[in-house]
């Protein structure tokens, strides 16, 4: 064999376990067709991050209107859009360099499975005892009349200027976590919602509150909404058409606008129309498919050993292992039921190390939090709040931390966080709804997996001021039952 591990993938479900396998002797191929870190390291999670931040501080600028806010905080998108392409430039070579320190050997070119113990890179053929499939999600792109019109995140995320006026399919993290961008730049958008809740997986009432803050800055939602085409508008000859596809939309769902606003319509002439089966018509200038991401699979060569896929991915066991018993599936692209977040793609690699070297029973999660980088923010962690409303076994204790402590939050006056307790008053989840929910999320995450008690929290002396420590004070009222 020419290898004792081959993995296909170099994101964070491959390299975050592999340098511990070589570490240990172990001889590794890493196959990569595109950019070295995959998703998150040059299309996703860093450059939203990047993009994301001068938007959350002017956000928490305007706390402070009519308090002491002087002048508007505004964003230069081109700046920051060439600032965060020299960054992201740098992380591939930066992996590059870390695979060498590691001394892991990569191949660089599309990974296809030849046999269960075969991978072609190119022209060649490396031979090996295990295989891991490493490859992610991709977006998902609807088989639609004038799909060729629609982008996805990647190109959002490496556009030269904001859309003026944006059509954001989907209302998922993409689609909302956009939104919230083109809401602070002062842009318009329109979001469209198959079903009817956005961030199906978060606490609606904390939703709707992000959505009631969209709504305010042009920001509208139509719901139960399908998506029947999409249209350039330079192939529409009748100028009339296009002032016909904004006074339909004017008719419908939430779409609300000023009717004097009918002449921006011919800003549009270059756009793009969306039209849904409901007969809702919308006109902008950008139109993003932010419908979800499916397995990342195709033409890797998984028929050529009998492999079958979902959308959501490669079934695995226990141990990450898929139907072939020396092929695993590693990160986004195993279907597991887990969250699919890059935290979880780490675990899934760093088990998996210790799963090859005969270290490690069946693999276990500890509670993942998750985030919606909204302004403000979502998180959820634990026990969700409406599994905790529909049963007896929990109560659900509401902490409103910024309304008592704005002072000590930067003005922040609508901080919150739901807190699901056992009946032995043991923290087993949290919703919540802030400027840094992240970090208060990651707090709950540390209490719940650690099951620190209250009257253990309660004893404990916390800097101050600080999100943390206000939103831990506030939980003494559970503990003496106040």
């Amino acid at each position: 064999m020419d290898y004792d591990i081959i993995y296909i993938g170099s994101g964070n479900a491959s390299w975050q376990g592999a340098r511990f396998l070589r570490k240990e002797g172990l001889k590794i191929l890493i196959v990569e067709e595109s950019l070295y870190g995959g998703t998150c390291a040059n299309r996703g999670c860093n450059s939203k991050a990047l993009l994301d931040a001068p938007y959350e501080i002017k956000a928490l600028t305007d706390n402070f209107e009519g308090v002491g806010k002087a002048g508007n905080f505004e964003v230069d998108w081109p700046a920051l859009m060439e600032f965060k392409r020299k960054r992201i430039a740098n992380m591939a070579p930066f992996l590059d360099g870390k695979f060498k320190e590691y001394n892991l050997d990569v191949a660089h070119g599309k990974g296809v499975i030849i046999d269960e113990h075969t991978v072609q890179v190119g022209d060649e053929k490396y031979t090996t005892d295990k295989i891991v499939i490493c490859t992610g999600l991709k977006p998902v792109i609807p088989d639609i009349e004038g799909k060729e019109f629609l982008h996805d995140s990647t190109d959002y995320l490496d556009i030269d200027e904001l859309p003026k006026h944006a059509i954001i399919i989907g209302a998922g993290f993409v689609g909302m976590e956009f939104a919230s961008i083109l809401a602070e730049a002062g842009c318009e958008a329109d979001v469209i919602i198959r079903g009817d809740m956005a961030l199906k997986y978060f606490h609606q009432p904390y939703v709707q509150r992000v959505i009631e803050i969209l709504k305010q800055k042009n920001i509208r939602f139509h719901f139960n909404q399908q998506v029947k085409k999409v249209i350039s508008n330079v192939e529409i000859d009748d100028p009339e058409d296009k002032i016909l596809n904004f006074e339909n939309a004017q008719n419908c769902d939430e779409l609300l606008r000023d009717p004097e606003a009918k002449t921006d319509n011919r800003a549009y002439e270059n756009g793009f129309t969306v039209i849904c089966e409901s007969g809702l018509s919308l006109t902008g200038d950008y139109v993003v498919a932010a419908m979800g991401r499916e397995a990342n699979v195709a033409d890797i060569g998984l028929e050529n050993v009998g492999l079958t896929h979902t959308k959501s991915g490669i079934k695995v066991n226990g141990h990450l292992q898929t139907e072939i018993p020396n092929i695993y599936a590693s990160g986004d692209v195993a279907d597991t039921g887990v969250a699919k977040l890059v935290t979880v793609a780490i675990h899934h690699s760093k088990y998996l190390a210790k799963e090859l070297l005969g270290e490690a029973d069946e693999i276990t999660y500890p509670v993942v939090p998750a985030v919606a980088y909204t302004i403000p923010r979502i998180a959820t962690v634990g026990v969700p709040a409406y599994i905790a409303d529909e049963s007896d076994e929990y109560d659900v204790h509401t902490i409103r931390y910024g309304n008592s402590y704005s002072l000590e939050l930067k003005n922040d006056t609508t901080a919150e966080a739901k807190v699901i307790v056992d009946k032995n008053l043991q923290i087993v989840g949290a919703e919540i709804y802030a400027a840094d929910a992240e970090n208060v999320a990651n707090m709950f995450a540390f209490i719940i997996n650690k099951k620190i008690t209250l009257e253990e929290l309660d004893y404990m002396i916390y800097a101050f001021p600080s999100s943390s420590s206000v939103c831990l004070y506030k939980l003494h009222n559970i503990h003496y039952d106040l």
